[in-house]
């Protein structure tokens, strides 16, 4: 890999007049400037974002942290992240936290230390001093904090619209996978599901799980048919969750929907790809990751921001998981 000094040797330099091309500083002849463009096409050269960022006292880095990479909504997130960064011209340094707080804060302090100007965190510890202390603008990402920005869908609704929709298409003894109770948002659309079916006076169970991981998603699926076996509709945390407890209704035998209807949370890729596809709410995923990435430009630019936080709207997305119905209002 080329350095600056490459640049400046075979541009016939010296490594000073490089540094005031790279950065725009002080005045350099345009044919030496010719020269040394030539000399970085050349050479393949990219400059060094965090020497330049200690330079120049201000980077354009920003730390993304997500708390399950093989969770496919987080590569969604991500990518409107990505997007919207550099189309501003910033860029990203990633860590994965595994639902990890140890991980979480060497990832937090590596950004630090990487002199990145922002941080936009999917953390299911939002409210802790990790955050709090930290001396750059946070955007929490499908998370919510006290009076802290935040982009996030309206997963009260979504889970109101899955209780709905169930309702609708004749399930009467319906199961609601709880997520996580440390994460606002799973528990959003929880009490929107269930505050729907006690509204319609339709019976229902609860299963608590406590992450939105693959580990551990089919033993919840087991559980519910090994507990609730007379369930006839589930409403599950989300498309990971829902999956398995399709895998597991196949498996014992059950017909799906005609016997059991299952709704997810999010549309992740693979739920359309399923047999039979899966129904689920809608999470507006690369357009939280694009208005995150907005809301966190604005604050680290200190324009003034009306909305500190942004509520995205849920859709109800119908496949072959439920059963047909008629519109109904």
């Amino acid at each position: 890999m080329a350095t600056i000094r490459d640049v400046a040797k075979h541009a016939g330099v010296s490594v000073a007049t490089v540094s005031r091309v790279l950065n725009k500083t002080g005045y350099v002849h345009e044919d030496t400037r010719k020269k040394i463009e030539i000399a970085i096409s050349e050479l393949h050269y990219t400059p060094n974002e965090v020497a330049r960022s200690l330079y120049k006292r201000k980077s354009r880095l920003i730390g993304l942290l997500l708390p399950d990479i093989t969770n496919p909504f987080f590569p969604e997130l991500a990518r409107g992240v990505e997007d919207e960064m550099r189309e501003n011209d910033f860029r990203i340094i990633f860590g994965n936290s595994d639902e990890n707080t140890k991980k979480e804060k060497e990832y937090i302090q590596t950004f630090v230390q990487n002199n990145v100007v922002g941080v936009i965190a999917s953390t299911n510890h939002p409210d802790t001093d990790t955050y709090r202390k930290l001396n750059i603008p946070v955007v929490f990402l499908d998370r919510t904090a006290d009076n802290r920005p935040s982009v996030y869908a309206d997963g009260r609704e979504g889970g109101r619209l899955a209780a709905l929709e169930m309702a609708a298409r004749g399930s009467c003894q319906i199961t609601v996978m709880q997520g996580p109770e440390h994460i606002r948002p799973a528990q959003d659309r929880y009490q929107g599901a269930v505050d729907e079916l006690r509204k319609q006076g339709i019976s229902f169970n609860v299963i608590k799980t406590s992450s939105f991981s693959f580990t551990e998603a089919g033993i919840w699926a087991k559980e519910l048919f090994e507990y609730h076996p007379d369930t006839d509709g589930v409403i599950a945390s989300n498309d990971i969750v829902a999956t398995a407890v399709l895998h597991e209704a196949l498996r014992l035998g059950k017909r799906v929907p005609e016997e059991v209807q299952i709704i997810g949370f999010d549309d992740i890729p693979l739920s359309s790809l399923l047999t039979p596809s899966l129904t689920t709410i809608r999470q507006p995923s690369y357009d939280m990751g694009r208005a995150a990435a907005g809301l966190l430009i604005q604050l680290i630019e200190n324009e003034n921001i009306t909305h500190k936080s942004i509520q995205m709207p849920v859709t109800f997305t119908e496949r072959d998981t439920t059963r047909k119905v008629e519109k109904h209002g």
